[in-house]
């Protein structure tokens, strides 16, 4: 579902505020630096993994049960933060699918709400501002 003009107003209004307040930090919210940090993420667990096959190794050369099931468990975990670190990661140019079924929908729902509150505090804010003046 779209945003109505007044929603797409304030959206914008709040990112002018927010570069204007921070914008070190609105510049990390960005797409690009949450892609980034993404495929940082896995390139990461992939080191991880490697290593993990290492200890693995290891514990089997010199005959230490307790080091090669370090080197399983650090493989394991690796591997996991590998996979859900690729599947999060937006591609470039892509914006997720309102749509695309129930748990879309139940952010859907989170996120309208989480919007109605911001929208909630901004007329707050600008109603204090004014009644300031």
């Amino acid at each position: 579902m779209p945003l109505s003009e007044h929603e797409q107003r304030m959206l914008e209004q709040m990112e002018r505020a927010l570069y204007a307040e921070d914008p070190k930090f609105a510049t990390a919210l960005e797409g690009s630096g949450l892609r980034t940090y993404t495929r940082r993420r896995v390139y990461q667990a992939v080191a991880g993994f490697l290593v993990g096959i290492a200890l693995l190794m290891a514990g089997m050369v010199a005959q230490q049960v307790w080091l090669s099931v370090v080197g399983f468990l650090v493989m394991l975990g690796c591997a996991v933060l590998a996979v859900t670190g690729w599947r999060k990661a937006p591609k470039p140019g892509e914006q997720p699918v309102a749509g695309a079924g129930p748990q879309a929908r139940r952010q859907g729902r989170q996120k309208r709400s989480m919007m109605d509150r911001i929208d909630e505090r901004w007329q707050r804010r600008r109603d204090e501002q004014q009644g300031g003046q």
